[in-house]
């Protein structure tokens, strides 16, 4: 990418952005910021509760993020962010207006036996349905590329990096 864009990894719960992302912000060389942080305490006890978030919760979190991601703008950087719904992609982009989105992802088997791998995370695998029943894919008018997370983490960031790269590379 020949300008510095800030990236939003997003999906559901499971598809590794929280260790993809850091691997595309290493490979780019900008900071990477973890989504998750950018929860209050009250959206933590209400989704280890196995209670999903509603808009009105995530709405200060999206404000958040989209305050790191306006305060990168210009010098690049890596956020992770469900932004399972154009709204909340929206949301981002009035923060942030020149924000690409790299959309994680993959089967559901695949993404919940990852989750039920995983340890110390406050999203339980019963909120897995919730987070697909929600997803609106990215539209083809929305900056970003989509990513398949089948593979290795970084066999999933290097094809981040190269569709994020072939986005903006000039044509002709």
């Amino acid at each position: 990418m020949s300008t510095p864009d800030v990236i939003v990894v997003m999906g559901v719960a499971g598809t590794g952005k929280t260790t993809i992302g850091p691997l595309v912000a290493a490979e780019l060389g900008v900071p990477y910021a973890e989504g998750d942080d950018f929860h209050p305490p009250a959206n933590i006890a209400k989704m280890s509760a196995g209670v999903p978030l509603d808009d009105a919760d995530r709405g200060p979190w999206l404000d958040a993020i989209g305050a790191w991601a306006h305060g990168r703008s210009g010098r690049g950087g890596v956020v992770s962010s469900s932004a399972l719904k154009r709204s909340y992609r929206d949301r981002l982009r009035a923060a942030a207006p020149g924000a690409v989105f790299l959309h994680l992802t993959g089967d559901r088997a695949l993404i919940e036996a990852r989750m039920a791998e995983r340890k110390g995370h406050f999203m339980p695998t019963a909120l897995l349905d919730s987070q697909f029943a929600t997803l609106e894919p990215l539209g083809d008018d929305e900056a970003g590329v989509a990513v398949d997370v089948s593979g290795t983490p970084r066999e999933i960031a290097a094809r981040a990096v190269a569709a994020l790269r072939a986005r903006t590379a000039p044509t002709g």
